[in-house]
């Protein structure tokens, strides 16, 4: 049992500088980044408000052409479909007229 207390301290011993020399390239890579990662965070919030903005422009655009579309739809659907068999008898009259009228001549 003392040898494996013994084993455990000495491991402890050893991994000790591996720990600090862990700790301490963290801490220097995170010092040198820093600059870097305050950049990219001013970018990004810069960056992200301008996109947005434009989206949101782009979605009322697509929102608002949605919208005349549909209503063009519903015309069509609510006016022009019951008139459908009026404009094809008007269609008919008209194509029997001009089969049934003479030609006119050229001089």
């Amino acid at each position: 049992m003392e040898v494996l207390g013994v084993l455990i301290a000495l491991a402890a011993l050893l991994a000790v500088p591996f720990v600090l020399v862990a700790v301490a390239l963290k801490v220097v890579f995170a010092v040198v980044l820093l600059p870097l990662k305050l950049v990219a965070a001013l970018f990004k919030g810069l960056f992200g408000l301008v996109f947005g903005l434009v989206g949101g422009l782009f979605g009322l655009l697509a929102g608002g052409i949605g919208l005349v579309a549909g209503l063009f739809v519903l015309f069509l659907v609510l006016v022009l479909l019951p008139l459908a068999p009026l404009l094809l008898l008007g269609g008919l009259v008209w194509l029997a007229l001009k089969v049934l009228s003479p030609a006119a001549r050229a001089a």
